[in-house]
C-alpha cells in the first residue's frame, strides 16, 4: 500500500511539473492552447444539446418504464439522464483529447518534441514520421481506445441503476477507468516517435499503474472543470512526455 501511494504521489507530481514547464514558456502553453479551444467549442454545443433533450433522451432509454408508478418512473428516469450525462461527459472527455490531438497534432508534438529534447535529453532514434503519418496513427489509437471507453461505459451505465453503489462506487470506477485511457492517449506521441505501437503504451503503462494514475486522474478531474482544459491539456501533455520518457527509460523507482 504504502509502495502504490507513493507511485500514485509520484504521477501527481510528474502532472505539476508538466504545469512547470508550459508555464515557465507561455509560448508551449498558447500553443497548447489553440486546438483545445477549438474543440471546446465543438462539445460545449453537444452538451447545450444534450441538456435541452435530456428528458426525452432518458424517456427513450426508459422505455420498460411508462408504465410504472410516477415517483418510481421519475426517480428510474433521473437515475438514467444521471447515467447518461455521466457517460457524455466520461466519453466526450475521450473524445476532447483525441479530436484535440488529431486537430492539434503538429502543436502538440511541437510540446513534446520540446520537452523531451529540451529538458530530458532527447530521443536520437526518433521516428521522423510526417504529420500525415502521425495523424493516421492517432486516428487509428483514438478509434480504438474511445471503442474501449464505449465497451466500459455500457456496464458502468447498467450498474449506475443500482441504489447508492451506482451513485457512490460507480462514479469513482468510472473515473479510474476514463482517466486510464486518457492516459494511455496523453502519452502517446512519445511512444509513437520511438516507433512503439499502442499495444506497448498499454503494457508499458500497465506495468506502473498507480504511477499512470497518479498522473491521470487529477488531469480527468481537472478537465472537468468547464474551459480549464484549455491550460490543462498542454501542461498534461508535457506531464505525460515526462512519464512516458521515464518509464520507458527505467527512470522511475
Amino acid at each position: 500500500m504504502i509502495r502504490v501511494m507513493r507511485d500514485f504521489s509520484t504521477g501527481v507530481g510528474l502532472l505539476g511539473q508538466g504545469f512547470g514547464l508550459v508555464f515557465r514558456s507561455p509560448k508551449l502553453l498558447l500553443i497548447g492552447a489553440i486546438p483545445a479551444l477549438l474543440t471546446t467549442v465543438l462539445l460545449i454545443g453537444g452538451a447545450v444539446a444534450l441538456a435541452a433533450y435530456i428528458d426525452d433522451i432518458a424517456a427513450w432509454a426508459t422505455p420498460f418504464a411508462d408504465d410504472w408508478n410516477e415517483g418510481v418512473r421519475a426517480a428510474t428516469r433521473f437515475a438514467a439522464g444521471f447515467a447518461i450525462i455521466g457517460a457524455f461527459i466520461a466519453i466526450g472527455l475521450l473524445l476532447f483529447t483525441a479530436i484535440t490531438l488529431i486537430i492539434g497534432g503538429p502543436f502538440y508534438e511541437h510540446i513534446a518534441e520540446t520537452v523531451e529534447d529540451t529538458h530530458l535529453g532527447g530521443v536520437p532514434e526518433a521516428d521522423q514520421a510526417g504529420w500525415a503519418k502521425s495523424a493516421a496513427v492517432g486516428i487509428r489509437d483514438a478509434v480504438m481506445l474511445i471503442g474501449l471507453a464505449i465497451l466500459c461505459a455500457i456496464p458502468l451505465f447498467a450498474a449506475g441503476f443500482i441504489p447508492v453503489i451506482g451513485q457512490t462506487v460507480v462514479p469513482v470506477i468510472a473515473v479510474c477507468v476514463n482517466a486510464t485511457i486518457l492516459g494511455i492517449e496523453l502519452t502517446g506521441i512519445p511512444f509513437t516517435r520511438r516507433g512503439l505501437k499502442l499495444g506497448v503504451r498499454r503494457q508499458v503503462l500497465r506495468k506502473r499503474r498507480a504511477v499512470t494514475l497518479g498522473f491521470a486522474v487529477p488531469t480527468y478531474l481537472l478537465c472537468l472543470i468547464p474551459l480549464a482544459a484549455l491550460v490543462v491539456l498542454p501542461a498534461a501533455m508535457a506531464g505525460g512526455t515526462v512519464l512516458a520518457h521515464r518509464l520507458l527509460h527505467n527512470q522511475i523507482r
